[in-house]
């Protein structure tokens, strides 16, 4: 009899086994594939690496020459970009493998169902066997979703998993969404010389971020050569073999894109496990109560698979507040709140806490500040000079409302602000803390003291 036993190898699946393993808890953890689920295998850390080597071949071919080098007939091996990114994620697998020995948790290969109050399958190679657990968490996540006129088939039709792994590098893609997904492939192929189209519904690519981060992305975009349609309506879909066809319409009036593959970004759908029978949504995600228990008891789910944010850090975040709900007493689970979203494009785009949108919808009373990548001596230094820092605070209190960063290492910087939203600091608080000389955060100080019309260095 198990404590626990989670079906979900993913960031939450394999965090809740590791935590409850930490807690001294006898604990299995059940997953089709191997340990990471697809953030490790197929999306945030492959997809990074194939992100590292398309901007090294980006600052290679056409920043060089600002640093005083010159290459010549600079060439690249794409099966060795896609291995390099494949040999990442094997990598990081093992090492999940290696945590679940150390905090002693059952690793069970199979596809994992629900068969009964306490009781979970894992079925592998046509054998089913059953094991019995007080606990059950539900962490499988989400799928890439299709179009229904446009199924994937790994050739002309792609999924993000397809994107990642293609023998051979198209000439030309289409993607469908501007969201994180589709700006990164879109970066990707475009780096390595792919003609990249993205079509996109809303006004600007990346439609969740703030809307002058989005269009400040778009220009860099533009500026690289990717085709960005925003306000653009895909009503036809063809796929024609060896290539696709979309009939478009927007503003402009309706015209045919024909590329040699289309990604299809849209988003993801839920994966239940078989024999789950929670209440769920009319989206199809499972609901779940303060503790994150669904309506089968002892039930409880975490991750993608209860909806969005679809982010590998709050299914990590949701994992130890449930087991800790679970197995400490006295715990009371938090749920996500305020969380970083982050796009790993290039420039980078980073967000935490309300958009300038969300406050004037809302009727919140903010200021704003900003400054620009340009004006920083250690931008200027790396040859990083795109983008700015635009911070919204509380017109009465000055307490942080909102962080948005596009440029350089925004993904990383995105942290402190996040801090500073969790602890509900202040204009004074934040611009009273030194930021070393010379730093890109020092941009964090300049956007806090331009809130207050102080600006130092723009």
């Amino acid at each position: 009899m198990y404590d626990l036993i989670v079906i979900g190898g993913g960031p939450a699946g394999y965090i809740a086994a590791i935590r409850a393993g930490q807690l001294g808890k006898k604990v299995a953890c059940v997953e089709v594939e191997r340990p990471g689920g697809t953030c490790l295998n197929w999306g945030c850390i492959p997809t990074k690496a194939l992100l590292k080597n398309a901007h090294l071949y980006h600052q290679m071919k056409h920043q060089a020459a600002d640093f005083g080098m010159k290459f010549d007939n600079l060439e690249y091996d794409w099966s060795k970009v896609v291995s390099r990114s494949r040999g990442v994620a094997d990598r990081l697998a093992g090492g999940v493998e290696f945590l679940f020995k150390k905090n002693k948790v059952d690793y069970l290969k199979g596809f994992g169902s629900l068969e009964g109050p306490g009781k979970v399958g894992v079925e592998k190679d046509g054998k089913k066997e059953i094991h019995e657990a007080k606990n059950i968490i539900i962490a499988t996540g989400c799928k890439p979703r299709e179009l229904p006129p446009l199924p994937f088939d790994g050739k002309a039709v792609l999924s993000s998993k397809d994107a990642m792994i293609l023998k051979e590098q198209p000439k030309s893609m289409l993607i469908i969404g501007a969201g994180a997904i589709g700006v990164e492939f879109a970066y990707v192929y475009n780096a390595f010389g792919t003609e990249v189209t993205l079509v996109e519904m809303q006004s600007t690519i990346l439609p969740v971020e703030d809307a002058e981060v989005g269009k400040a992305l778009q220009k860099s975009y533009k500026k690289l050569g990717v085709n960005c349609l925003t306000d653009t309506k895909v009503t036809q879909f063809k796929n024609n073999g060896n290539s696709v066809t979309l009939t478009v319409e927007n503003k402009k009036g309706t015209q045919d894109l024909t590329a040699d593959t289309c990604l299809v970004a849209i988003g993801v759908a839920p994966v239940l496990p078989g024999g789950a029978n929670p209440d769920l949504d009319d989206r199809g995600y499972v609901k779940m109560n303060e503790r994150y228990e669904t309506s089968q008891k002892n039930v409880y789910v975490i991750g993608d698979i209860n909806g969005p944010p679809w982010l590998a850090h709050t299914g990590m975040f949701e994992a130890v507040q449930c087991v800790d709900g679970i197995f400490v007493e006295g715990h009371t689970p938090r749920q996500v709140e305020n969380f970083p979203g982050c796009t790993y494009c290039y420039p980078e785009v980073a967000s935490v806490g309300k958009t300038e949108e969300a406050l004037k919808e809302e009727g919140v009373a903010y200021k704003v500040g900003k400054f620009p990548y340009q004006a920083l001596g250690k931008a200027q230094a790396i040859g990083e000079t795109e983008g700015f820092v635009k911070l919204l605070y509380g017109k009465e209190h000055g307490e942080l409302l909102g962080a948005h960063i596009i440029g350089e290492n925004a993904t990383d910087l995105i942290a402190e602000m996040g801090l500073a939203l969790e602890m509900e600091l202040t204009t004074d608080e934040i611009h009273g803390t030194i930021h070393a000389h010379p730093t890109i955060a020092e941009a964090i100080h300049e956007a806090t003291l331009d809130a207050d019309g102080h600006a130092l260095h723009f």
